[in-house]
């Protein structure tokens, strides 16, 4: 059953009403209808606020990273665990074939309905998590396969003992070690972005985000929480801390933006995976020829110009 916003309100009332023309076989007023939606979703979805873009980067039905591996791998064969505490759940590593060529996915994975979201940390994962994703990422810099990080989390996870097993140290750990890694690497921001969560797989040669994803140091409601004392203000923040493709393409913080399917991905999945093997083949072989030591020398300069300022006179 599908999911609706509140700014989407429109477009389930004419989903209701196709669903009933079509119980009473009127088909010619299904037609009418399926144009209206289709005017409806351009309407609604051209004009998205930042908030909009926040709740659709939340969507429940928004595609999750095993829903993109699921779609645009073959002979896909997952790889588990860190080789030091456990399996994490809330990262899934994959090896297989994308367009004919060897690649490596590593994604943050959220999970659906109340069972699995336990299971996967709701995304959120633990220093082992971090710790396999460095570790499937050095085998696939042993082999010289591409890979691809998919980022999708709230945040790391903040508990005891995540903190007591070295949540920190994981993290810096991956920032070091992926800044210095002699592969291509390609990030794709395909839900939420948060904070040290996404930067431990979001030191790559080339960062994208989807048209309707977010990336922040922190959530809307917990900068509202610390700004103005009042977790509603979410809306404010949100608009305030330019977390959008569009505002963190503008600041030169990622390097391209995703188109999504007109009425989001979460309405047409098979689309929104199209566009992102589109993104990385085209990326692959923007980087394939690229020296190993250039390459690190091109992904270092980027992340110096990160906060970059200059003096006035």
């Amino acid at each position: 059953m599908a999911s609706y916003l509140d700014f989407e309100k429109n477009i389930k009332q004419i989903d209701e009403d196709i669903i009933n023309a079509q119980i009473k076989g009127d088909f010619e007023a299904v037609a009418i209808l399926q144009k209206n939606l289709e005017k409806e979703i351009a309407k609604t979805y051209k004009n998205l606020s930042d908030f909009g873009r926040l709740q659709l980067a939340r969507h429940p039905d928004r595609p999750y990273a095993l829903d993109y591996i699921n779609a645009i791998l073959t002979d896909a064969y997952e790889i588990h665990g860190d080789r030091a505490y456990r399996d994490d759940p809330a990262i899934v590593c994959y090896a297989g074939y994308l367009g004919g060529k060897k690649i490596i996915v590593i994604g943050e994975q959220k999970g659906r309905g109340t069972k699995e979201k336990i299971a996967r940390n709701f995304g959120m994962p633990h220093p082992e998590g971090y710790r396999k994703a460095l570790r499937v990422a050095r085998l696939a810099e042993k082999f010289e396969i591409p890979i691809l990080f998919l980022i999708d989390t709230p945040g790391a996870y903040p508990g005891v003992g995540a903190e007591e097993r070295g949540q920190s140290e994981a993290i810096a750990t991956n920032l070091y070690e992926l800044s210095d890694l002699k592969t291509i690497t390609i990030a794709v921001v395909i839900g939420e972005g948060g904070s040290g969560g996404a930067l431990a797989i979001g030191v790559v040669d080339k960062l994208a985000m989807m048209k309707n994803s977010v990336f922040s140091v922190i959530s809307p409601e917990g900068c509202a929480a610390i700004l103005w004392n009042d977790p509603t203000k979410s809306e404010a923040a949100t608009k305030a801390m330019k977390v959008t493709a569009d505002d963190l393409k503008t600041q030169g913080l990622i390097d391209d933006v995703i188109e999504e399917p007109v009425n989001g991905a979460h309405r047409d999945k098979d689309g929104a995976a199209v566009a992102i093997v589109n993104y990385v083949v085209k990326a692959i072989e923007e980087l394939e020829n690229t020296d190993k030591r250039e390459l690190v020398a091109n992904r270092m300069q980027k992340i110096l110009k990160l906060g970059a300022f200059k003096e006035e006179d």
